[in-house]
């Protein structure tokens, strides 16, 4: 079992400002503690769901049976996705290279190359949430920028921005065009090509495998591709969806604001930039308390099963800081009222004001 003391924190969070660095400071010790056995036993319970889930779609031949099998599947994508995600910050294991190889082979399943993911999540989101032209996540756009998007590109800001639009808009803007067509910085080039390469052969042998499995079961061609989507497409998407939602309620809600570059500050993105939400605990079997977000972006080398302790920690040291329940009504209403941004005035509008 490892300490990381707040003074570890990464470069980003260290040389944050005086106000963050006040609430790194009242963070208990014993939250940076990490234990390989428990990441380990987070691994294992997830993977053993995602497999539970493939070997009941694989033999499931009834709708009713096939479609709340697909959003298990899609959630246990999810759920390996968030540990990955804990692998890349570093936090879930003692070991750094165990936390590169499992961060790695958790992000097969949806469809991630690790390397890319690292330096677009850890480095760019991470170093400037919710900044203004930094930010890629969820990043707003002004009443000037939406007039010029012409007719479809108006469409489909409306699609990605309403209730049913996060799948949409996270396959579009963060894992087709930051992960997919993502062309790395010289310094980072051989680690990401190394990772395309992995993610390449394992997931192409996997789908040849299923394939294989789906014609030689008596399906022929069609078969093999009603196999291959519906153990791996269809769990893809619902897992798109799943994640684009998670991303929008931690950093799109009328009362958060984001911030031009000139005035954001590291206290503004990774404290006021996001939120704790309080969800049903059945859910944190899935997401690892990824949900209590505000302690993730204070210092991302907390692991995830220490987020609760150090959230109470800081919200008892900070009432302001927001936390909440989540309300569905309460995401419906941002849907409503987030679509464009004014930076100058820090304020969220409708289309209405684009006219």
């Amino acid at each position: 079992m490892t300490l990381a003391t707040p003074s570890e924190a990464p470069e980003s969070t260290a040389r944050g400002t005086s106000p963050l660095l006040s609430v790194l400071r009242v963070i208990p010790p014993e939250c940076y503690r990490r234990s390989t056995a428990r990441g380990l036993a987070y691994l294992a319970r997830s993977i053993g769901i995602y497999a539970v889930a493939l070997g009941a779609l694989a033999v499931s031949q009834v709708w009713w049976l096939v479609l709340p099998l697909w959003l298990l599947a899609g959630l246990a994508v999810a759920g390996l996705f968030v540990l990955a995600h804990d692998a890349a910050h570093g936090a879930l294991f003692d070991s750094a290279r165990l936390n590169r190889r499992v961060g790695r082979a958790l992000m097969v399943p949806s469809l991630h190359v690790y390397e890319s993911w690292v330096v677009g999540h850890n480095r760019i989101h991470h170093g400037h949430t919710l900044r203004q032209g930094m930010d890629f996540v969820w990043h707003p756009v002004t009443v000037e920028e939406y007039r010029t998007l012409g007719p479809l590109g108006r469409i489909g800001h409306r699609i990605e921005w309403s209730p049913f639009g996060a799948g949409l808009y996270y396959l579009r803007a963060v894992w087709w065009d930051k992960m997919m067509r993502f062309t790395p910085p010289k310094r980072y080039r051989d680690a990401v090509r190394r990772d395309e390469r992995f993610l390449a052969v394992c997931a192409g042998t996997a789908v040849l495998a299923v394939a294989v499995l789906g014609w030689l079961s008596g399906g022929g061609p069609l078969g093999a591709i009603w196999l291959v989507t519906k153990l791996f497409a269809v769990p893809f998407v619902v897992f798109a969806y799943v994640i684009g939602f998670a991303v929008y309620v931690h950093h799109i809600a009328p009362d958060i604001k984001w911030w031009s570059r000139r005035a954001w500050t590291s206290y503004h993105g990774q404290v006021e930039g996001t939120t704790v939400l309080h969800v049903p605990r059945v859910l944190d079997v899935f997401f690892h308390h990824i949900f209590v977000h505000v302690p993730h972006h204070v210092d991302v080398r907390l692991p995830c099963y220490a987020l609760p302790a150090a959230a109470e920690a800081i919200i008892a040291a900070f009432p302001d800081v927001d936390h909440r329940d989540f309300r569905w009504r309460d995401y419906l209403a941002s849907t409503r009222a987030c679509k464009l941004y004014d930076f100058d005035e820090q304020r969220w509008l409708t289309y209405a004001a684009a006219g």
